[in-house]
């Protein structure tokens, strides 16, 4: 089994930056692709960025606009999203996941809430 537990969000200022975690276990994380996701209230979740195993190849959304940037330590199984100058749309639920069967994102964590205020 594949387990991913999400941390570091929370509350925000606009402006503000947040740094994400992703914990993966039960599994050889350097193996995989893995990417965030996040879901705002009332909309369909969204692509947020991936990175491949290496970690040498990354996939942004364009409405990030160079505030975020992914990354990975395989040494330690974790992924990161690091987020710089939030504004309030960023506001959701957030989602890291590995894409363990190639093409499909298979296995996912249980989210942590990122909220930014104006």
């Amino acid at each position: 089994q594949v387990h991913l537990v999400e941390s570091g969000g929370g509350l925000v200022q606009a402006g503000g930056s947040l740094r994400l975690s992703c914990t993966a276990s039960g599994w050889t994380f350097r193996r995989y692709t893995a990417a965030w996701f996040r879901q705002a209230p009332g909309k369909e979740r969204e692509f947020v960025a991936s990175i491949s195993s290496s970690g040498d190849i990354t996939d942004y959304a364009d409405f990030l606009k160079g505030r975020f940037t992914i990354s990975r330590d395989n040494a330690k199984n974790t992924m990161s999203l690091q987020m710089n100058s939030l504004k309030p749309e960023d506001t959701a639920v957030y989602y890291c996941a590995a894409q363990i069967i190639a093409g499909e994102y298979s296995y996912w964590g249980q989210g942590t809430q990122v909220t930014v205020s104006s």
